[in-house]
């Protein structure tokens, strides 16, 4: 089953909900109205769907409210909702996605990279490779990137036609090229209502990942944001990998919190350590 948006309207709250069969989740990505209505429907669509885990983006002024209904905080979007912070508050409903495995391994290895210096500047790029916005005609070479760099991926990434989707949706994508084949991308998926954006779909080609691509994929991104009025930036990194959450660190990203078994990547349901930056403080800087 594929990943699908739906809004569900009742009549005392409405919610966006993405249904996500892969990662075997559900997340509420908006809301508006009677939380415990809301929060008694999300346990009967738990139920149906079969999710392991339950996330929702919630506002402050919520947070008492979905404690006192069992759920736990995560991390924190700083700035997710026009500058208000979005709390990403779980249930889980399967002992072992609760449990993560690795955590201590993965809090040495975050405290490796906020040790690191966040003076970080560009590096000149190789006249060899080239950076550029990709357009839709890339779509093709992107799919054959993420299909050959992840053996799964929590969204399908592998696909021409998903990826030209989103471009359309609003998803903008930076992307390195030498010989005219790319050998690294990252994304920007757009919030335009909320002025946010999440950083993602990151990957480099092993025999590339020497050269630092990513931090300069990120800053091409953020000052692409910045013209589109995006102000708060955000992303979900790999736990477990030193490489890209030194990257955000340097690059002035906070870390505000890790989510538990949260996707499915590379064959396995992997810890995320969520960063946060504010674009309208830094000008993308």
């Amino acid at each position: 089953m594929q990943i699908t948006s739906t809004l569900i309207n009742k009549n005392d709250f409405h919610m966006n909900l993405c249904i996500d069969p892969p990662n075997e989740r559900l997340r509420v990505d908006e809301y508006l109205g009677n939380i415990h209505h809301m929060i008694e429907e999300l346990g009967r669509l738990t139920t149906e769907y079969n999710a392991k885990k339950l996330i929702v983006k919630a506002k402050s002024k919520d947070v008492e409210k979905f404690l006192s209904n069992g759920f736990i905080i995560e991390a924190i979007i700083k700035g997710y909702y026009s500058g208000n912070d979005a709390y990403l508050m779980v249930v889980y409903h399967d002992n072992e996605r609760r449990t993560s495995d690795k955590w201590i391994e993965e809090d040495d290895i975050l405290q490796g990279a906020l040790k690191l210096s966040t003076t970080y500047e560009t590096k000149e790029l190789d006249p060899v490779f080239e950076v550029s916005l990709s357009k839709d005609t890339d779509a093709k070479q992107l799919a054959t990137l993420y299909d050959d760099v992840f053996e799964t991926y929590p969204t399908p990434m592998n696909e021409e036609e998903y990826i030209q989707q989103v471009m359309e949706e609003g998803t903008v994508f930076y992307q390195i090229k030498k010989d005219g084949n790319i050998v690294s991308a990252a994304s920007a998926e757009v919030n335009d209502k909320y002025h946010n954006a999440e950083i993602t779909d990151c990957a480099t080609r092993p025999e590339f990942r020497r050269y630092g691509f990513m931090k300069i994929l990120i800053k091409a991104l953020e000052e692409e944001l910045v013209k589109k009025g995006i102000f708060c930036a955000y992303s979900l990194a790999r736990s477990l990998s030193f490489g890209m959450n030194a990257s955000f660190h340097q690059l002035g990203y906070d870390y505000t919190g890790r989510l538990i078994k949260n996707c499915d990547i590379s064959g396995n349901f992997e810890d995320m350590n969520v960063w946060v930056k504010d674009l309208a403080n830094s000008g993308g800087n």
